[in-house]
């Protein structure tokens, strides 16, 4: 018997900030091969798409292992395409060619300090529960209460000032999106949002999470990505 899962890699060619990031070189690699690898190495998937509207991105991922059976539409490869909207089409082009699977999950192509135990750990969590969604988070580095704003003078604003003066072991520890991977159930809807009640969060450890979007978030996670090679030495 078949797996029961697939994983999609939304991987647009049109980076701005980063110019190619998706394929830009990361010790040795280009930066979508470490999403590619970690997926098939968790062994959990019938097959590793990646969804893209660039031929470049489509040979590199090939040649990583990943399938690439379409090119992206145009339509869905602009600034204003959600990934749901990715997605979605993705999954509907298989199941026109009745491919159907159980459990989706989307794995970004930016995410090198990704680790298959995470993936892994999301299927196994999400598969033995009634959630319908399981996707990677860390902790907040810092209390959200004691966070501030600048007003229009460019002076501070505290969010909950209420908080000025509350300990930091004494406020609710708070936490963010990843922004690895989100497994979902296929054959169950919610009219919730990912980050309520229908969904697990799968805790990894801050040093393994790095979002990038710019040119310091990359200098970040090479100096991220170094240091974990050097510890396993």
């Amino acid at each position: 018997m078949g797996k029961d899962a697939i994983a999609i890699i939304p991987a647009r060619g049109g980076s701005k900030r980063i110019p190619k990031k998706n394929i830009k070189d990361f010790f040795g690699k280009p930066l979508i091969a470490y999403s590619i690898e970690a997926a098939l190495e968790s062994d959990l998937f019938e097959k590793v798409i990646v969804t893209t509207d660039d031929e470049e991105i489509a040979e590199i991922a090939r040649e990583h292992g990943a399938q690439v059976p379409f090119i992206r539409p145009k339509e869905l490869s602009d600034d204003f395409t959600g990934t749901k909207d990715v997605i979605d089409h993705a999954v509907q082009y298989l199941e026109e060619r009745g491919e159907h699977y159980k459990y989706i999950c989307t794995i970004y192509a930016t995410a090198p300090l990704l680790q298959k135990e995470y993936l892994i750990q999301g299927y196994e969590k999400l598969k033995n529960s009634d959630a319908l969604n399981a996707f990677s988070a860390a902790t907040m580095p810092f209390p959200i209460q004691r966070t501030f704003k600048l007003d229009q003078n460019g002076r501070c604003e505290m969010f909950t000032p209420e908080h000025y003066m509350t300990r930091s072991q004494d406020l609710e520890e708070a936490y963010q999106d990843a922004g690895q991977f989100y497994w979902t159930k296929r054959d169950q809807k919610s009219d919730k949002i990912m980050f309520g009640s229908d969904s697990i969060p799968i805790i990894i450890p801050r040093y393994l999470v790095q979002d990038i979007d710019t040119l310091e978030d990359w200098k970040r996670a090479e100096f991220m990505y170094e240091a974990i090679q050097n510890s396993k030495k």
